[in-house]
This record gives C-alpha cells, sequence and structure tokens, in this order.
C-alpha cells in the first residue's frame, strides 16, 4: 500500500485565554488521509472539528494556543509542525487549500470577484495579470458560474449564496491543491443547491486528484460524499471507520446517538382539529425600481395567490429554495409585513386588539443570536412579554412563569437567568428564543428555519422540544425549511413553494411518498 497523503499523529491543541488557564479543543486524535480519499469529520458544535482542519492549515495563531511536542503532521512525509511562516506560505492555497463555511465573511466585499480569483493565482503562480484572468475565467466557468464575463466584475454582494460558494471553491482549487479542506460547505444553502455544491465537490476531486476532508454536521451529506468518517466528541477521535460501517455499523454510543438523532420518526397524523387561520389569496409585490416621480417602474412578486391553513395541534411545513417566499409568507401571517388578499382568525387567535394577536401570534427566527437582545439577560429577555400581554402579574409571579418556561425548553434555571446570550451555544440560544415566544400563552408559532444552523444532534432535541410543546399546549405551527428531514419529522401537512406559488401541499406522508410534482421530487430527492 502506498503511503498516506496526509499523516495527523497524536494531535494535541490547548487555547490560552486571557487568565492564562488552558482550554483543550483537539486531544491525541490521530486519522490519516489516502490520496484521492474523501474523509469526513462529524461532530457537534465545539467538537474540535474546525480546529483540527485549521491546525492541518497552520492558521491557528500560535500566540493563543498550546501545541504538544508530540504532535505530528505530515504532509507526503513532511513535517507542517516545524514550518516556518515563509514555508507555509508556499503550502497554503496551494498545495493544501480550505472552503470556509461563510463566503461572505472570506470574500473581499470591496473587490470584484474575478480579481479575487486572480490574485490567489498570482500569489503562487509567476503569471502576468492577463494569463491570471483568463485562468480565473476558467475556473469560474468549471464550477458552474453563468455569464461568466459579467460575474468576474460583480462584487460578491452581487452573487447569490450559492454563487459565492461556487467562487470559493474556484479561489481553492485554483493552484490544483493535493488536499482539499471543506468546512460546512453547505451549511446556509438549499438542499438543491447543496446538491450541486456536493456533486461539484465529487467532479473537481476527480479531475484534480485531491483528497477532501469534509467536515460537516450533516449526517446525509457526509453519507453520500464520503470514503471514511471520523467522528469527534469533545475534541476526541472517538470513532473512525469506513462510512458503511459508521452508519450501518456504528460502535460508540456517541455515534450512535448522532444517527439517532439522524433518523427520527415522524409525528402522529391520524387526527382532526378546528382551524385557527386562513389565508386567501395573499399575494406580496416588492418594488426594485422606480422613476424620478416615485412611481414603480420594476417590481417582484414575491408571493402570488397563495392559500393555506393552520390547525390547533398540528403543523403546517413550507418548504422551497431561496426566493421562494416561505419567510414572506411566514411574515404575512405574523401580519409584519403588507400584502393583498386576506387572512382570517378564529376568535381565540384574534379577539379586538392587536395586541390580541400579537400575543397569540408569535415568530421563532433563524438566527436566535441576532433576534435576542444582547445587552439583556435571560430573564429580561423572557420576562419582556409577560410584562407587556400579563401586566397584572407581580414581580415574583412573572419570575415563577420565566422560571417554568426555561425549565420546559430544557435550560437550568438557575444557571441562565442571569447571563448573556452571548454566553450560550446556538441550541441553547434558540432554546431561549422559543422560551421568549412560548411564555405568553401563543396560539400559533411560526419557525423560520429554526435549525438549520444547529448540529444534528441539537436539531433532534429541538424538535423533540418543540414536538412535545405541541402535544401538551395544542399549539398550531408554521414551521419554514428547507431542510426535509426536519420536515419529515415534524410535520402533518407540507405545502411546496417555488417562485411565489404552492405548486403542491398535501399531508406530509402523501408528500415524501408519492410526491405529484417534478420540483417536490426533486426537493426530497436532494435532502433525503
Amino acid at each position: 500500500m502506498s503511503e498516506p497523503i496526509l499523516d495527523v499523529r497524536s494531535l494535541n491543541v490547548r487555547f490560552i485565554d486571557e487568565n492564562g488557564a488552558l482550554f483543550s479543543a483537539v486531544y491525541n486524535s490521530s486519522f490519516t488521509v489516502d490520496e484521492g480519499e474523501v474523509v469526513a469529520i462529524v461532530g457537534e458544535s465545539g467538537s474540535g472539528k474546525s480546529v483540527t482542519a485549521l491546525s492541518i492549515m497552520g492558521l491557528i495563531n500560535p500566540r493563543k494556543v498550546l501545541y504538544k511536542s508530540t504532535n505530528s503532521i505530515l504532509f507526503e512525509n513532511r513535517e507542517l509542525t516545524a514550518l516556518s511562516e515563509q514555508e507555509w506560505e508556499n503550502i497554503r492555497g496551494n498545495q493544501i487549500s480550505m472552503i470556509f463555511q461563510e463566503p461572505m465573511s472570506s470574500l473581499n466585499p470591496l473587490i470584484k470577484v474575478g480579481q479575487q480569483v486572480a490574485e490567489i493565482i498570482k500569489v503562487h503562480k509567476a503569471v502576468s495579470d492577463k494569463k491570471a484572468w483568463a485562468r480565473a475565467r476558467y475556473l469560474l466557468r468549471l464550477v458552474g458560474i453563468e455569464n461568466t464575463d459579467e460575474r468576474m466584475n460583480a462584487f460578491p454582494f452581487e452573487l447569490s449564496g450559492g454563487q459565492r460558494q461556487r467562487v470559493m471553491i474556484a479561489m481553492a482549487v485554483a493552484n490544483h491543491p493535493k488536499i482539499l479542506i471543506a468546512d460546512e460547505p453547505t451549511t446556509a444553502l438549499d438542499v438543491t443547491v447543496q446538491k450541486q455544491i456536493l456533486d461539484l465537490l465529487l467532479k473537481l476531486k476527480q479531475k484534480f486528484g485531491m483528497a477532501v476532508i469534509f467536515i460537516s454536521h450533516d449526517l446525509n451529506l457526509v453519507r453520500r460524499i464520503a470514503n471514511r468518517v471520523l467522528v469527534m466528541r469533545q475534541g476526541v477521535i472517538v470513532e473512525q471507520g469506513s462510512v458503511g460501517n459508521i452508519f450501518n455499523a456504528p460502535i460508540h454510543p456517541y455515534t450512535k446517538s448522532l444517527l439517532e438523532a439522524f433518523n427520527q420518526r415522524s409525528v402522529r397524523q391520524d387526527f382532526v382539529s378546528r382551524k385557527l387561520m386562513e389565508a386567501r389569496n395573499l399575494s406580496v409585490e416588492f418594488p426594485i425600481k422606480k422613476n424620478l416621480f416615485g412611481k414603480v417602474t420594476k417590481s417582484i412578486q414575491a408571493l402570488k395567490n397563495v392559500s393555506v391553513a393552520l390547525y390547533e395541534g398540528k403543523t403546517l411545513a413550507v418548504v422551497g429554495e431561496s426566493g421562494s417566499g416561505k419567510t414572506t409568507l411566514g411574515m404575512c401571517l405574523a401580519n409584519l409585513m403588507k400584502y393583498d388578499g386576506m387572512i382570517l382568525t378564529a376568535k381565540s387567535v384574534h379577539i379586538q386588539k392587536e395586541r390580541d394577536f400579537r400575543k397569540n401570534v408569535q415568530v421563532v427566527f433563524q438566527d436566535p443570536y441576532n433576534s435576542l437582545n444582547p445587552r439583556m439577560t435571560v430573564q429580561e429577555i423572557v420576562s419582556e412579554g409577560i410584562k407587556v400581554h400579563f401586566p397584572q402579574l407581580k414581580k415574583n409571579e412573572i419570575l415563577e412563569k420565566v422560571k417554568k418556561v426555561l425549565a420546559d425548553v430544557g435550560l437550568p434555571t438557575d444557571e441562565v437567568l442571569n447571563k448573556y446570550p452571548h454566553e450560550f451555544s446556538g441550541g441553547q440560544r434558540q432554546r431561549i428564543a422559543i422560551a421568549r415566544s412560548l411564555v405568553i400563552e401563543p396560539k400559533i408559532m411560526i419557525l423560520d428555519e429554526p435549525t438549520s444552523a444547529l448540529d444534528v444532534t441539537v436539531q433532534a432535541e429541538i424538535l423533540a422540544l418543540l414536538k412535545k410543546i405541541q402535544e401538551t399546549t395544542g399549539i398550531a405551527y408554521l414551521f419554514i425549511s428547507h431542510d426535509m428531514r426536519a420536515v419529515k419529522s415534524i410535520a402533518h401537512e407540507v405545502a411546496v413553494m417555488k417562485a411565489g406559488v404552492i405548486v403542491e401541499t398535501g399531508t406530509a406522508k402523501d408528500i415524501f411518498s408519492n410526491p405529484k410534482t417534478k420540483y417536490a421530487r426533486e426537493l426530497i430527492r436532494a435532502s433525503l
């Protein structure tokens, strides 16, 4: 057998905080990567996946980290841990390259896309500006960027999320690296775009003969792309093996729990309940161009005659690609956006005043870090709505109500009350956001991609929590998502949206077992 292209031996990474205390991010981890192989690293946030990747790239600040002398990272039998920064410059981006999770944070917003791709070529190759520009154009075409000449002169913000990720991939493969590290490259993308990016990575791997280290919390993607899988927990590789062995015969309890979360059961479907809200022929138009007199000359139809209904104790999932109108529909139902059409509500939802409606229809957003006030403690965040909608309650009664709802969402009350949002993990912040909405006892909750940025085990916890809350309170959910696995586990009804129109509706069982439209079939095939 030939030597592995990468051999990581006893990797230990300990960070030093401001007080001089040590925190072990990666502990005694060893693995190999063979030429042309795809090795996936999976595990929840904080397990050490990205730190391992950054160590391989030599991108961890030496002033803030302490390596053990036993550490060894051999690339083609060359010891990387002993390289100077100048020697690293020849390796990084040239022989070992990396695609980061959020391209908007990695691309320079002030430099055109073509220039950024050409720049990385010129850093490592002695070529003229003209040749670098021609090579950049070729790479953008190779990764599937349409209207290449026009896109070469575009800034990153003028591209979609999928296009920006393709640009990052073009930059990563520009110099034909021998190892490509992809760190959560599809997390924020729709399922169909995820599939396209995955297919592109496999195509480029084949074309350039690269080895790929694929970091992800999405086990569905891992199962499709990987030859071998490393399972990390709390900085330790607890299990590694072929993709078949890991998925079909896991040994470690943590691996089993990951797969259990991955294979969630559907909700009970066979019950009748009363209607709480009905939307009839909703339409929303966004103006994108006006003349000198302020008259709209060009607009986008975000919703076109959309009709849906929400029932007590049931979940309506709305699925579709970005730009399909899912969030716009949710904002209309929450009365947070102007629309044409009609929304009817049961008396128990909308009694007389706008305040009644606000109490009974709550929204949980995709990113709790941006929707929670960073200057307020958990107690202040959760109690804010109580003070508005239950003004008769005394301080001690408000506190008891806050503690109860935090316990209901699985947070230890005494430990979290006086902490701020930044002190929690993504899953914990989402629990706080759910508690904030739940505490005022709404009849309807609109959940806009509530699990898209979470690890598979945390996703499972949040979905299980939402199902438990629904069973005990009879709350109705509008569940907006592009994650068909999450939809399958929580939804009673599904509405499939494309370009502002509902193209198919039905029970979750019917949609998943016998989708009638080509678009619905593509969504399901891309994600399951």
